[in-house]
């Protein structure tokens, strides 16, 4: 990706920049998609998109998926490689693919399809859920999640750093957009909702230590209203199967 094509609302130097002070990260033991993992307990091969440094695909083996990669436009190996190392996986675990998504090709196909803070990035989001379909095998799975920037979380963004709100395709986070897209691809067993834990963020570059802690605080003190609904809940969970 270079910027140039009106779909993409980041480009390289906006990742380069992201990643640039990464402090590797523990494999997450909780997930705001934990009530979908039993669907999804067969699967043999997985595929993360634009998920640089691989955090899922390492969450994903240790749940017992032995084929996984990792697709992204930017990958410094050396960081999954030592992410792998930090987390005591073994090396090479997670096969890397430098690729731009949208020029990718393969015939190989994956019985997980999944995504992370990706479709909502670029402005055409059916575009880019049909190609995470396109790379569906018989009876897949298909697993997207996004941030929910329509609400509180998009209000704190607002305030403290209206760049990286500015990275997101906010149409993307509406529920019923999405279901329709969802229907017109084709695909069964739809579930699109919000996630049900309150909680609000802002990335480790944006404000000062001070507004960082606090904002820190408030996302904690959400946590004692668990519904999930626009205004509070911080994530927007996509299955379907094919």
């Amino acid at each position: 990706m270079d910027g140039m094509n009106t779909n993409y609302l980041t480009d390289r130097n906006y990742w380069k920049e992201y990643w640039k002070n990464y402090e590797y990260e523990k494999i997450p033991a909780k997930v705001p998609f934990k009530k979908f993992l039993s669907k999804l307990e067969n699967a043999e091969s997985f595929i993360e998109i634009g998920g640089f440094p691989g955090i899922f695909s390492a969450y994903f083996y240790t749940k017992g998926i032995q084929n996984v990669s990792l697709l992204d436009f930017y990958i410094e190996e050396a960081i999954v490689r030592g992410f792998e190392k930090a987390n005591k996986i073994p090396e090479h675990t997670i096969h890397c693919i430098e690729s731009d998504f949208f020029t990718f090709k393969t015939d190989k196909k994956y019985d997980i399809v999944f995504s992370f803070g990706f479709i909502e990035h670029f402005e055409d989001t059916k575009d880019v859920i049909k190609r995470h379909i396109e790379l569906l095998g018989n009876n897949s799975h298909l697993l997207i999640i996004l941030p929910n920037f329509r609400g509180l979380n998009g209000f704190i963004q607002y305030v403290f750093d209206r760049n990286n709100l500015r990275a997101h395709n906010l149409n993307s986070m509406k529920l019923p957009l999405i279901k329709n897209i969802m229907l017109e691809l084709g695909l069964k067993n739809i579930v699109v909702e919000y996630s049900r834990k309150p909680m609000v963020w802002i990335e480790p570059k944006a404000g000062t230590a001070f507004v960082r802690k606090l904002v820190k605080i408030f996302s904690y003190t959400l946590k004692v209203f668990p519904i999930k609904c626009r205004l509070l809940s911080p994530y927007i969970i996509i299955y379907a199967s094919k």
